[in-house]
């Protein structure tokens, strides 16, 4: 049970670094939302936020197998407080112009990259492999916790003060993530070759290793369909509350509360269940729920706020039951030394399609309305979990009759 203390000190390190991280991010999108008014800054926004992670993703993955797990994480999150910090100083003294709020995106973006996957490549190195998708349920726990907590706790400082000081408290929040990561002792898997790395050589073996698990490039493909349609509605959601429904900043932070409420409840159906289906099944579900709920909010009248809080939950339950499972499948279709650069090329292929849809969906919520990429986006997540489920009925089926 060792590993468990492991994982209760890691995780209460890191729930502060969440939550003051979402504080962050809801205030800053909801600054602009309400500052400008403007789809097409809030895509550009997002663009800098994810364009880092993609472009830096597959290069991260050659020597993130060979770094310390533990110290790129603090490394990086003390880059991500540092920008915090700046930017948090640039909004007590006055208001900032976009591009320094969008050079600080960027910055943050690129840390993230380096954190993210050092931390879940970092999971098979604690928890037995039985228990990984467990694990998962736990990660989608605490994240989503913060989720609830982050946009309420978020507009209520931005309100009562300024941006300036939710960003500083996101320096906390990072310090204490840290310390706890001093605590506890992560075993370093040795790397395959001792001699210096060659990125052409080792981004081939990462790509070859990604390839050997079939189901994972199939599973990772739909992931990068999702990605183009689903990823920009995290920026429109406060667009939604302020154009279509006429409402303000704390309606917002209501609609992230139960949308974080949803994936709680949905990290811990995981949790429970963990073992009943398969995980392909649990991620066709998610798509199908998430796609229906989307199209509703596409429709849903302007008088029916609540309706569409409604649906923002059952969206945010679904969730979980995607991400957690795929996570897992990874973690145990690949071997830990291998693991940082396969992750890092599933990351960076999420993100790479992400700007497409980013791109794509400024100027059409701009020009006909932000229901509009709802509605269509979720008639295409609803058809990739229908493909996926038979795609992998099929794989059983076929393994039944071979044997």
């Amino acid at each position: 049970m060792h590993w468990k203390r492991t994982f209760a000190l890691i995780f209460s390190g890191q729930i502060f670094s969440i939550l003051t991280s979402s504080m962050v991010q809801f205030s800053i999108i909801w600054h602009l939302t309400e500052t400008t008014g403007s789809a097409s800054v809030l895509m550009i926004a997002g663009l800098v936020g994810f364009l880092p992670q993609a472009l830096l993703g597959p290069f991260i993955g050659v020597w993130l197998d060979r770094w310390n797990r533990k110290l790129t994480m603090i490394i990086s999150d003390s880059l991500i407080a540092v920008s915090s910090l700046v930017l948090g100083a640039y909004y007590l003294w006055g208001e900032p112009s976009l591009w320094v709020v969008y050079v600080i995106l960027f910055i943050r973006s690129a840390a993230s990259s380096f954190h993210a996957p050092s931390f879940q490549a970092a999971v098979p190195l604690i928890a037995p492999e039985e228990q990984l998708t467990r694990v998962a349920g736990w990660h989608q726990l605490v994240f989503s916790a913060s989720s609830v907590l982050g946009p309420a706790l978020g507009i209520a400082v931005y309100s009562a003060t300024s941006l300036g000081t939710v960003l500083l408290l996101d320096v906390a929040g990072a310090l204490i993530a840290n310390v706890m990561l001093l605590l506890v002792r992560i075993e370093q898997p040795k790397p395959e070759i001792d001699e210096t790395p060659s990125f052409r050589k080792e981004f081939a073996l990462g790509w070859r290793t990604f390839i050997s698990a079939k189901a994972i490039v199939t599973i990772t493909i739909v992931m990068a369909v999702f990605s183009v349609v689903f990823m920009p509605l995290a920026m429109l959601f406060p667009l939604m509350t302020l154009e279509h429904f006429g409402r303000g900043g704390y309606s917002a932070s209501v609609i992230e509360a139960v949308f974080g409420i949803g994936m709680i409840l949905g990290g811990g159906l995981l949790s429970v269940l963990a073992s009943r289906w398969k995980d392909s099944t649990y991620m066709s579900i998610s798509l199908v729920l998430i796609g229906l709920t989307c199209v509703l909010s596409g429709v849903v009248g302007s008088g029916m706020f609540w309706a569409f809080a409604v649906l923002s939950f059952f969206m945010g339950a679904a969730a979980p039951l995607f991400n957690g499972p795929y996570m897992a499948m990874i973690q145990k279709a690949y071997e830990p030394e291998t693991l940082g650069r396969v992750l890092s090329l599933v990351t960076s292929i999420g993100l790479l399609s992400s700007p497409i849809g980013l791109a794509l969906a400024g100027p059409v919520a701009d020009r006909f309305g932000v229901q509009v990429w709802f509605f269509w986006s979720g008639i295409v997540v609803a058809l990739l979990g229908v493909a996926l489920f038979i795609k992998f009925l099929g794989t059983a089926e076929e393994k039944q009759t071979q044997e």
